[in-house]
């Protein structure tokens, strides 16, 4: 009966497939050099792009070794409710609106709202 009985495994903590027959994807890494003295070592596909700069873990951004810094992009600003407010009306148009509702609120037509 001994010779039959299953022997007991750990669940969870020893995984039963094996990496015999795997081909790992070719691989590179990539170092990055914090202006803070960090040094950040990953990882890459061969396939990969591999970005220029990359976040350090103090929160600077480190550069990719022999790498130089890529241009900023030039954004556009953001666009507030008044532009597009005065896309759609002029300042006169605004004004004429403005003084119709100052009437119908001093006349008592039109109620203050909380």
């Amino acid at each position: 009966m001994a010779n039959r009985s299953l022997r007991g495994m750990r669940i969870g903590s020893q995984s039963m497939e094996s990496e015999e027959g795997v081909d790992f994807a070719p691989r590179l890494q990539a170092h990055y050099d914090c202006p803070n003295g960090h040094t950040i070592i990953l990882p890459f596909s061969v396939e990969a792009d591999v970005p220029v700069v990359w976040e350090c873990r103090c929160g600077t951004e480190a550069l990719l070794r022999d790498a130089s810094r890529p241009e900023a992009k030039a954004g556009k600003p953001p666009r507030t409710h008044w532009d597009m407010l005065l896309e759609r009306r002029t300042i006169g148009e605004l004004q004429e609106l403005l003084d119709e509702r100052l009437d119908l609120l001093r006349s008592g037509k039109l109620r203050r709202s909380a």
